[in-house]
């Protein structure tokens, strides 16, 4: 219930930012104000992204695979792979134009180089958090601000016209997808991957 109340607030925080006439499989998607300024500058957005992955790999090769906290930092690195792979197979399948590229939102199937649909960036955040929120949400609901992570970058991600409204609103159901499905599984296909040394983990090495 909760997460379906967080992508019901984005959705609602997204289609705030409406300044004409929208399109889109949804009817929400239209051309915004470009905005790269403040808060939602490219590179902070990359930053964020850049700590997200820095913060998997160095908490899943810190604890290892024998603790509640390390098999969570590795399905969420299951869940990342799992997100980044199903979205790019789906922007080359749909190959959307981004706002970007035009102020139609129902420009689809247009070939290389429009790879709007969905996006790439709030799926891999998204499906970074989701296992932490699944795994610590009923002992630690504080774990549920971590949602503001792709809340942020699916906004910037539209501000910056890198995507439309329903690219990221798929990303974020992509990437929640891709974090229930790795949360399943007892241990975590990476760490399965891995070997004994990397799995136990180096807090216990040292």
């Amino acid at each position: 219930m909760k997460r379906l109340q967080a992508l019901l607030f984005a959705l609602a925080t997204i289609a705030a930012l409406q300044v004409r006439a929208a399109g889109g499989p949804l009817g929400i998607d239209h051309p915004i104000t470009y905005d790269n300024d403040g808060l939602v500058h490219r590179k902070l957005q990359l930053f964020v992204e850049d700590a997200t992955l820095l913060a998997l790999v160095g908490g899943a090769l810190w604890e290892g695979g024998d603790s509640r906290l390390g098999k969570t930092y590795w399905r969420a690195i299951d869940a990342s792979l799992l997100g980044v792979a199903s979205s790019s197979a789906l922007k080359y399948a749909f190959s959307r134009s981004r706002p970007a590229q035009s102020s139609n939102p129902d420009l689809w199937l247009q070939g290389k180089g429009h790879y709007s649909f969905p996006s790439g960036e709030v799926t891999f955040v998204t499906a970074a958090v989701t296992p932490f929120v699944i795994e610590y949400a009923h002992d630690h609901p504080a774990v549920w601000a971590l949602e503001a992570l792709p809340l942020y970058d699916a906004i910037a991600r539209v501000k910056i016209g890198g995507h439309w409204q329903t690219d990221v609103l798929a990303g974020f159901a992509l990437g929640t997808a891709a974090g229930y499905l790795a949360s399943k599984p007892d241990q975590p296909y990476t760490l399965l991957a891995m070997p004994r040394g990397i799995a136990i983990g180096f807090k216990k090495q040292f």
